[in-house]
């Protein structure tokens, strides 16, 4: 049957009210992220810091694009990164990977086979691999060197806690966490930003912010 209704008589209200509720919902979950962040993940910073390869990212659908991100931010905050699709990897790419490396690897649930089979496979050739995921107990962190466990709360900001909306946006916080962290404790500077950065608004820039600093705990 085909529908006659006039876009004049869809329901405004209710039209609005989804789209604020669904935003409310992932702005609850970002900040109950502040909350999660402790000793363990002051952890990953030191292991990071300690790098002397590079650190690459991965993962396998929504979790593949947060791994991307990371990985390109971790490069323009002066923590030189790549991202290696998963799929790529098992099929040959995972030769680029050295045990001066440091892989970090995304999963919600941790239940992508692809995705477990190249964490075994790091682990094997003595490649350290930290999961971030919200499965702890999943075989993903089973078979990483080391886990970074984030909850989305609430839940209902992934829709039926099926869509990976709300918990692709908590990863990504976690992950830009952990590049400005790095960023301040590395002091690069933003005429490095630019000077890696030429091109587009970024790359036109002649003056520059204050530098992110890290003093006694205050941040800025």
């Amino acid at each position: 049957m085909t529908d006659t209704t006039s876009p004049t008589q869809l329901p405004t209200d209710a039209i609005l009210a989804a789209a604020q509720i669904s935003v409310q919902r992932e702005a609850d979950a970002l900040t109950s992220l502040a909350a999660q962040l402790d000793a363990s993940f002051v952890q990953v910073v030191l292991d990071v810091l300690a790098v002397t390869g590079k650190v690459i990212t991965t993962g396998s659908g929504t979790s593949g694009a947060v791994a991307y991100r990371l990985a390109h931010l971790l490069s323009v905050s002066g923590t030189p990164a790549f991202y290696l699709p998963c799929l790529d990897a098992l099929h040959g790419s995972l030769g680029a990977v050295t045990a001066d490396d440091y892989v970090i690897a995304f999963s919600k649930g941790g239940r992508s086979e692809e995705l477990n089979q190249l964490v075994r496979r790091l682990g094997e050739r003595g490649i350290t691999v930290l999961a971030v995921t919200e499965t702890p107990d999943s075989p993903f962190a089973a078979a990483a060197a080391h886990v970074a466990s984030i909850s989305t709360q609430p839940s209902t900001a992934d829709p039926g806690e099926l869509i990976a909306m709300g918990s692709t946006l908590v990863a990504g916080a976690w992950g830009d966490a952990l590049a400005s962290t790095l960023m301040r404790l590395r002091d690069h500077s933003w005429s490095e930003v630019v000077n890696i950065h030429p091109g587009g608004t970024v790359g036109q820039q002649t003056t520059f912010p204050d530098e992110l600093t890290l003093e006694n705990g205050v941040t800025r």
